[in-house]
């Protein structure tokens, strides 16, 4: 399994556009970037890959990673900064495989799978889009794949576990992502998402951030210190601590916004485009 971090900014990305701040200027010093969040996964066994959420940023992300196009891909969550890269199949992919959750959500009335289909029907010919149960394997580029529930009000949401079909007892490579949440992860989510060999958190920004929030933040620890930022993102210490409660082997901190002071943003374990992972 080679994992390649295609985008791992939150919705403005880092260097926002329009913005001088220190974070932004140190970005462009480095010659580093955070685009809106999607994650490339290659089966080396079976020749195919698989897309974790669809950026509005695909094809800078896809020309400048060299990795090859999708055979399938799954979305997460309805947000546009997960979904609305879809557009680029248009003469670009032939057919899609695109995975979606099939719960209905409260908030929109339709499943994350059915606003998929709704939003991009002008794609019908090219996606197929397949309605999966949250909590039940399906296969998807060759991988098992689990969506799994997480914390992002107002909308559905979820994480993933991601393995490679192994035989005769052999541990698969595990690949867990939280996607967008808020620490309030269910505890039975937490035991899916546990154990893998690389772990991609969301962790917006650092809890000191909390203090320029409208409502601040939530799920403090034993020493008051939030672990979420506001209601619908992790903050940096408190996906430290659910990575630890996951045990998971190696952890990047993903979904950054430019809100990290310059002299932490590109700290250990905050992640940038362009890493790449072989489990």
């Amino acid at each position: 399994m080679r994992v390649t971090l295609l985008g791992t900014g939150d919705t403005t990305g880092t260097p926002t556009v329009g913005c001088d701040c220190d974070t932004c200027s140190e970005a462009r010093r480095r010659g580093v970037a955070r685009t809106r969040f999607s994650v490339h996964v290659e089966n080396e066994r079976t020749g195919e890959s698989l897309l974790v959420d669809v950026s509005p940023d695909f094809r800078t992300q896809m020309l400048r990673q060299g990795v090859p196009l999708p055979d399938a891909a799954i979305v997460t969550h309805i947000h546009f900064d997960h979904l609305d890269g879809l557009g680029n199949v248009y003469r670009t992919i032939d057919d899609l495989a695109v995975h979606a959750a099939n719960e209905t959500d409260p908030e929109t009335t339709e499943s994350v799978a059915e606003t998929v289909e709704r939003r991009y029907d002008y794609l019908a010919g090219r996606l197929e889009v397949h309605h999966e149960t949250p909590g039940e394997p399906f296969r998807a580029a060759g991988f098992d794949v689990t969506l799994v529930p997480v914390s992002h009000p107002p909308l559905f949401c979820y994480g993933l576990r991601i393995e490679e079909p192994v035989e005769d007892g052999d541990d698969p490579a595990v690949l867990a992502i939280t996607g967008d949440t808020s620490y309030d992860i269910p505890e039975a989510s937490r035991a899916a998402l546990s154990g893998a060999d690389l772990l991609l958190a969301d962790a917006i920004v650092p809890a000191s951030s909390c203090v320029h929030h409208p409502i601040g933040g939530n799920h403090h620890d034993d020493n008051g210190v939030p672990r979420t930022f506001g209601t619908k993102h992790m903050t940096r210490e408190g996906a430290l601590q659910l990575a630890e409660e996951l045990n998971a082997d190696r952890l990047r901190l993903v979904h950054i916004a430019h809100f990290y002071p310059a002299d932490e943003a590109f700290e250990e374990p905050l992640a940038v485009d362009g890493e790449r992972y072989e489990l």
